[in-house]
């Protein structure tokens, strides 16, 4: 079975992966460690939305026990909580993706109460680390966890490889570790009559569902609500380009390539998707699969999707429709021998290799934000707070990621189902970047339309936004996402 590609990660040629060292952070483990700090707490202020909120931010560390009481591992949390109030606020835990992700991009891009700028057209790993406050943030609604699991950030197991791949680099043993980290943060915080939410990005989309349903089932903890942003829901549909027989790949990336067009055109907006999504649905999912047999058919592809995408006519019928996104990555930007962002296709950069027949470079957008996320981070848990600790903070782990098992285990389509079914009260927003291409949201749109509808409308919400994978980069989709989760808050 193939391991689920970092969905952070997934921009990386396979050159530049096999560029990376090729250390064994279990077997470093297992190494003699120096105690990490204790726990420590600091007040800053964040103008929010207009208005001064004074926060506490605690940088502290929850154990992870074997069956028998055994230390063999150490999660590293970075909260924030706005002080007064205790249990009367809702309390949300974030986690990004991966395998093999901290969550640093959720609290420095997106929803933490500083941020730094990533994300954009020109963007470079030069830009500045310091984090100003974030207008955008979700701490005036809700205290904010961020988790980092270990392998990540600054998270560790205490264990060999064998026993850390076993106890959590497998898609069970995640869920059920991760589940105890918050159940153990709410117990040790005195919060466990708030309302609970779970946001989580990429592969920790993925997660949450899951999450949802073992800490519902399992531990005697329900959620109020989950945000599913940029999620990774069903890997087969975006995947698995090489099995000429399913048209689910190429079916769940066109519609973001054509709004790549449209947003090139200032035409981008959800209801103007709404042809191309019909097409997708209909005529070009049957001319995929008629082929050889409607000799017409390839000629309806080639009209259609070239126009869509604007890609040369020419390629498209090459390729008799079925364009990949690599392929068209390097071909939509070709004539300035650039290469789009796999999430973010408009997000461009000098291809240093354009004759190569494939890519041979790293995304332009993730490597843009490497420096100054991490940066962000290990400033504010090492340096303002004082949470002084002397190892590698993990931004990206890729050997989390080589060694990751699936297992067989992980349906979170099922478990949100499960999940809501179970809670009449429970909301969920699946939240996408239209332009994204690492997880095209037409694919989390053929999910939804095929769940029941729970009793009300919209109890699942997909929210649609002008930007990519990382949408919250932009301002006004920013201010736009925040104002979907008030509207879930306040419910």
């Amino acid at each position: 079975m193939r391991t689920i590609l970092l969905a952070l990660l997934l921009a990386a040629p396979l050159p530049a992966l096999a560029a990376e060292p090729a250390d064994k952070p279990a077997e470093k483990a297992a190494s003699d460690h120096a105690p990490l700090p204790a726990d420590k707490t600091i007040r800053q202020t964040a103008v929010i939305d207009g208005r001064s909120v004074a926060y506490d931010v605690t940088v502290g560390t929850i154990a992870v026990n074997d069956a028998k009481g055994k230390k063999i591992g150490e999660v590293v949390y970075t909260a924030y909580v706005v002080p007064g109030r205790g249990a009367a606020r809702p309390v949300t835990f974030a986690f990004n993706g991966g395998p093999g992700a901290s969550s640093a991009f959720l609290n420095f891009g997106a929803i933490g109460p500083k941020r730094v700028q990533f994300g954009a057209q020109g963007d470079a790993p030069s830009d500045s680390a310091v984090a100003r406050d974030n207008p955008y943030s979700w701490l005036d609604m809700t205290d904010l966890v961020f988790i980092d699991p270990v392998g990540t950030g600054f998270s560790r197991t205490l264990e060999d490889e064998a026993a850390s791949k076993r106890d959590f680099f497998t898609a069970q043993a995640d869920i059920e570790y991760l589940s105890r980290v918050v159940f153990d943060w709410l117990n040790q915080n005195g919060r466990m009559t708030s309302s609970k939410y779970l946001i989580g990005e990429s592969y920790g989309g993925y997660r949450v569902p899951r999450l949802a349903y073992y800490l519902q089932s399992q531990l005697g903890v329900g959620l109020n609500g989950l945000v599913l942003v940029s999620p990774y829901l069903n890997p087969t549909s975006i995947d698995d380009e090489e099995n000429a027989l399913s048209p689910l790949p190429y079916m769940v990336s066109l519609p973001s390539m054509a709004a790549a067009r449209l947003e090139r055109q200032g035409a981008l907006t959800p209801a103007a998707l709404a042809e191309v999504e019909s097409y997708t649905r209909g005529e070009f999912a049957t001319d995929l699969f008629r082929g050889r047999s409607d000799p017409q058919a390839i000629e309806r592809l080639t009209t259609r999707v070239a126009g869509y995408t604007g890609l040369d006519a020419a390629l498209v019928r090459r390729l008799e429709g079925r364009v990949g996104v690599r392929t068209y990555l390097r071909e939509v930007h070709r004539d300035r021998k650039e290469i789009g962002s796999i999430y973010d296709s408009n997000v461009t950069a000098f291809d240093p290799f354009p004759g190569a027949v494939e890519q041979q470079s790293n995304d332009p957008l993730l490597v843009s934000i490497m420096a100054p996320t991490t940066g962000a981070a290990v400033d504010l848990m090492t340096n303002q707070v004082g949470w002084k600790v002397q190892a590698r903070y993990n931004l990206l782990s890729y050997d989390v990621n080589r060694v990751w098992d699936r297992d067989n285990s992980d349906k979170p389509v099922a478990d949100l189902r499960r999940a809501i079914s179970a809670d009449p009260k429970m909301t969920v927003i699946v939240a996408h970047g239209m332009d994204d291409l690492s997880c095209p949201y037409f694919a989390s749109r053929l999910v939804i339309d095929q769940m029941p509808g729970f009793g009300q409308a919209e109890r699942v919400k997909l929210a649609l936004y002008a930007g990519g994978h990382m949408y919250y980069s932009r301002p006004d989709s920013a201010a736009q996402f925040r104002r979907d989760a008030m509207a879930m808050y306040r419910r």
